[in-house]
């Protein structure tokens, strides 16, 4: 009770508004398809990269749906949810950055309703029962994803095999990889795959499964924490990886769904 304290104050008028935002687009969407498209690409942003366009998430909102991108420029996550949005014109483009992202992803979790999504020419706001986040956007031109994306071709070189268990040979294949650059080497033959990582010190681990496969022998590498993150949060219990050559990019998609799909760029060993 004997207590006294004075403190400075700053004026409130100078406190940042939020609320001028010059809409130009509004869409109400469900939590879920919001929250879906964020956990199937979010973890493909790149964190504290020169282009500071990579460091968020790129949304797209056309006439029949919406469009989450993400890339770190070695992997590329893509995830798509068709629905009414009311958007008449032209696909519109924002880049969210990360922190707003994140925080997003953190309120979906707790609450429940329909999510109002109001696009500004620079700011980006989500209304969701009693809460309301403005986010100031990233201003650049994200990279044109399309072009990195893997053609699937007729005769392709095509593994089909259950995401659980390839997923759990590359973790414990990862055990010796090099602490730096994640590096395994997919060894590939008709019906086998084979995992193996290697270390400076000279360890070893070989890992090896039953795929469907039949496109003969194939020598690739990749990091492995790429492939880790994409078959993570892939919504379906069997993978499809799609590739080329030891020197191409490959794609993994979900078996009977193409509402989101994964690039991983390889490795030189």
């Amino acid at each position: 009770g004997r207590s006294k304290f004075t403190l400075t104050t700053l004026p409130a008028e100078d406190y940042p508004s939020s609320d001028s935002l010059s809409e130009s687009i509004r869409v109400t969407l469900s939590r879920e398809s919001i929250k879906t498209l964020i956990d199937l690409t979010q973890f493909a942003m790149a964190n504290q990269d020169v282009r500071y366009f990579l460091n968020g998430l790129l949304l797209e909102i056309g006439s029949e749906g919406i469009s989450a991108i993400a890339t770190d420029g070695h992997r590329l996550a893509i995830a798509n949810h068709s629905c009414e949005t009311g958007h008449a014109g032209d696909v519109q483009q924002i880049i969210v950055p990360r922190k707003a992202v994140t925080e997003l992803s953190r309120l979906l979790a707790n609450e429940d309703g329909e999510i109002t999504v109001e696009i500004g020419s620079n700011a980006l706001r989500i209304s969701l029962n009693s809460i309301q986040m403005t986010s100031k956007l990233i201003d650049g031109r994200f990279p044109d994803y399309q072009k990195v994306i893997p053609e699937i071709t007729e005769g392709g070189r095509e593994i089909r095999v259950a995401r659980e268990l390839l997923r759990q040979s590359l973790a414990r294949a990862s055990i010796l990889s090099n602490e730096k650059y994640k590096a395994v080497r997919l060894v590939l033959d008709d019906g086998v795959l084979r995992i193996v990582a290697n270390n400076p010190d000279q360890e070893e681990a070989q890992d090896e499964i039953e795929v469907e496969y039949s496109g003969g022998a194939l020598e690739i590498g990749f990091n492995v924490s790429y492939l880790m993150d994409a078959l993570s949060v892939l919504p379906t219990e069997t993978a499809l990886v799609y590739l080329t050559d030891s020197s191409s990019s490959c794609l993994i998609r979900g078996d009977g769904r193409d509402d989101c799909q994964y690039v991983v760029m390889p490795m030189r060993l």
